[in-house]
């Protein structure tokens, strides 16, 4: 039995999976922003990482690269980081994008849908696994107005999804998401638990096993309508208005940012280097 057998055991009894080169494609999302570790590429850990990280895992020679860049649009992923993927030559790819398209007025989640189909096509000639994340249900959040939006493209999504024989992570169903403690401060980006939390779920869809344990966050006390009053002027001057004069300059939080991991290495240290557990 080879090496590359999902159904196939290392030393340690743990079952392998398919590939050894993993390249994550995206935004601020895939990047990992709301997940703080200054000791990580780019500052950033996220839910990529986490789940390159499992991947890694009894794969001495397990590759990961993560091309995505904060601030972008769809059409600005697949401008810059559609050919430099396929130039790594993966057996793995992630691609989340569509999100801040969604949230500019004008957002068409059909047209979105076109242009994914197209990548995704692309991304999956070669052979290689295309997972596919479809949007979270925004209806408790500050992104609740477009929450229509969102269900069209999530749908629009499974179609593509299933024209290519891609795996969809489905944020939408993870309603752990709903949860207050799973955002950062800005209510636009996942907290560390979120991005632990979609990283388990990421691995679920792949069906690999992994050491993630499921994090049951405590429910935050109820708060006075004076007191929410007072976090939502605190949110709209801290984050909303600095993001507001962004769209009005025509300016990216991802102006002069690179790729924090651009081209595959292992995980952890050298190939050789043990996985740290935990």
């Amino acid at each position: 039995m080879s090496d590359t057998d999902s159904t196939a055991d290392n030393d340690s009894g743990e079952r392998l999976h398919p590939w050894t080169r993993y390249v994550a494609l995206g935004d601020s999302f895939t990047e990992g922003i709301g997940d703080p570790e200054p000791d990580s590429p780019g500052g950033h850990r996220g839910w990529a990482d986490r789940v390159a990280e499992e991947l890694s895992r009894g794969h001495q020679d397990f590759a990961y690269a993560n091309l995505a860049i904060r601030g972008r649009l769809l059409q600005q992923i697949l401008d810059e980081q559609l050919v430099p993927c396929m130039e790594l030559r993966p057996d793995l790819v992630s691609i989340s994008a569509g999100g801040n398209d969604l949230i500019r007025p004008g957002g068409d989640p059909d047209a979105l849908a076109e242009k994914l189909d197209a990548a995704v096509q692309t991304l999956s000639s070669d052979g290689a696994t295309v997972v596919l994340f479809n949007g979270p249900d925004t209806a408790s959040s500050v992104l609740s107005r477009i929450r229509g939006k969102v269900a069209i493209y999530n749908e629009n999504l499974r179609t593509v999804a299933a024209r290519h024989d891609a795996v969809v992570a489905d944020m939408w169903s993870l309603r752990q998401l709903a949860d207050s403690q799973m955002w950062d401060a800005d209510r636009l980006h996942f907290s560390p638990l979120g991005h632990h939390t979609i990283a388990a779920m990421v691995l679920d869809a792949l069906n690999v096993p992994h050491r993630l344990e499921p994090l049951l966050p405590k429910p935050l006390p109820p708060r006075s309508w004076r007191e929410a009053r007072s976090g939502d002027l605190v949110w709209a001057r801290e984050y909303f208005v600095p993001w507001v004069i962004r769209r009005i300059r025509h300016q990216s939080s991802g102006d002069g940012i690179l790729p924090k991991r651009p081209t595959p290495g292992p995980v952890f240290g050298s190939a050789g280097s043990p996985v740290p557990r935990g």
